[in-house]
Order: C-alpha cells, then sequence, then structure tokens
C-alpha cells in the first residue's frame, strides 16, 4: 500500500499544532525554573532537542514573548522575564508550613484597597450560615509579589475574628494575618476555576482585558467547625502554579 501524503492543507494544521505544542513544553520548563539562570537554548538546541524545525520554535518563541514570558536580546539569546510561583495545594490551605519558594514565604507584600465593618452580603451570608446583615469586616488586598501584582482578594470575615483581624497589622500574607491577630482556624476550602479578567480587575493586576485568571473562592472555618471567613481570590494564571500529589489507598487483598 502506498504512503498517503498529507494535503498541503493537513500539512499546515499538522504545524501549527506542534507550534502549540513546543510553545506548551516550553512555558512549563519555564514555570518550574528549568532553564538555568533563566536563559533558554540556542535555536539549534531546541530544534534537536525537540524534533522541530527553525520556523516551528521561531514561531513558539514569539508565542511566549507576546506572553510575556520571555524577552530576546541581540547578542544575549532568549531570556526569561518573569517569575511563576508554584505551591502545593495544602500550603494553599495554610495547613502545612510554608515552603522556601512558595506562595507564603513572606515574600508577598499587600496593598489594602479596603478594611471596614459592613454587613455582610446575602451571598457570602448564606455560605457563613448566619443571617445576611451579620456584621462582618470587609477585607480587600492586592497581594504583591516582589512588588508585582499577583492577586486580588476580597475577604468577609466575621466577628469575633473580624475584630481581631481588623486590628492587627497586615505586612505579608493571610495566614500570616490570621496568625498575629490569633484567629485560629481548622479546616480551609477552596473552589478553583477559571475567569476572564475585566477591565477593572485587568488594571488591578497588569493585565490585559480578557487576560484568563484564576478564580478561587475559599471558606475557613474554626477548629470546632464553624465557617467565619470566605474569600474571593482572582490569581493571575501566568504567574501561579498549584501542585497536588495523592496517594492511592491500598486495596484489601481479594479486592
Amino acid at each position: 500500500m502506498r504512503p498517503v501524503t498529507p494535503s498541503p492543507g493537513r500539512r499546515e494544521t499538522a504545524r501549527v499544532h506542534e507550534v502549540r505544542r513546543l510553545r506548551d513544553m516550553i512555558r512549563t520548563t519555564i514555570q518550574r525554573d528549568g532553564y538555568p539562570g533563566g536563559l533558554l537554548p540556542h535555536e539549534s538546541e531546541l530544534m534537536a532537542g525537540h524534533g522541530m524545525s527553525r520556523a516551528t520554535v521561531r514561531e513558539a518563541l514569539a508565542m511566549l514573548r507576546a506572553d510575556g514570558l520571555i524577552e530576546r536580546t541581540q547578542g544575549v539569546g532568549t531570556h526569561v522575564v518573569t517569575a511563576t510561583v508554584t505551591t502545593g495545594l495544602a500550603e494553599a490551605h495554610g495547613a502545612v508550613r510554608p515552603t522556601a519558594d512558595g506562595l507564603l514565604d513572606r515574600r508577598m507584600r499587600p496593598r489594602v484597597l479596603d478594611r471596614t465593618r459592613i454587613p455582610v452580603p446575602g451571598t457570602v451570608a448564606e455560605r457563613l450560615g448566619v443571617p445576611p446583615g451579620t456584621p462582618c469586616l470587609r477585607l480587600e488586598y492586592i497581594g504583591l509579589l516582589d512588588e508585582e501584582p499577583l492577586l486580588v482578594a476580597t475577604n468577609y470575615a466575621l466577628y469575633p475574628e473580624a475584630e481581631r483581624l481588623g486590628d492587627s497589622p497586615f505586612t505579608t500574607d493571610w495566614y500570616a494575618l490570621m496568625a498575629t491577630a490569633g484567629a485560629d482556624f481548622g479546616q480551609s476550602e477552596f473552589v478553583i476555576g477559571s475567569e476572564l479578567a475585566d477591565p477593572l480587575t485587568a488594571g488591578m493586576l497588569g493585565l490585559r482585558p480578557g487576560a484568563p485568571l484564576l478564580a478561587m473562592e475559599q471558606v475557613i472555618y474554626d477548629p470546632d467547625g464553624r465557617p467565619f471567613d470566605v474569600a474571593f481570590i482572582y490569581t493571575r494564571s501566568d504567574r501561579m502554579r498549584f501542585v497536588s500529589r495523592a496517594v492511592v489507598a491500598a486495596r484489601p487483598p481479594g479486592a
């Protein structure tokens, strides 16, 4: 049987997908800090290492440059221009001690936008299990990592925790604030999705409108299982990665 030669249209479609796949592989390596010193290999090395043509490599690099992840400098090469934070989900929940290079390693600094006592809104009241209008503290801030905006968060905290949270210095991350305030918690729940940045949120985070965001709703419970804080958090998806690992439970013999 004679081999089937792809039509020009199919060849172009296949090449476009090769560009996409190469972009994804390089981006992942960038995000896990896989290039020593932030310097990418030369085009010829990328071609040989991935079995790609020069045109494919250049198009993939152009896409990464358009995303603001790399820059190409004549005589220097292609280098990473942004840092991505990789954090375990357990750390993001505040359930384990911060890692040396994770989200909660005390490099974060808040820019407080609002710290006001208000009646809890109806939708939040439902999540907290209290009547609408119950007093709460609304604390909204932009999280800066190395002075660059990473996330914007709006927290609605009930009293008595809110009393301590409202009076305590807020200098790094939310869990450090709770620790300083003596607001103990026993559980943390996240619902994580994706949203497109509206113009206002995009402006706060230094993004173009329509850029993808990690959208997170968090509920924090006290040691007795009472929910006392609901947060709506929007994080730059190009600057944040979560790591989760699960161990498969051993099956009983004969199962």
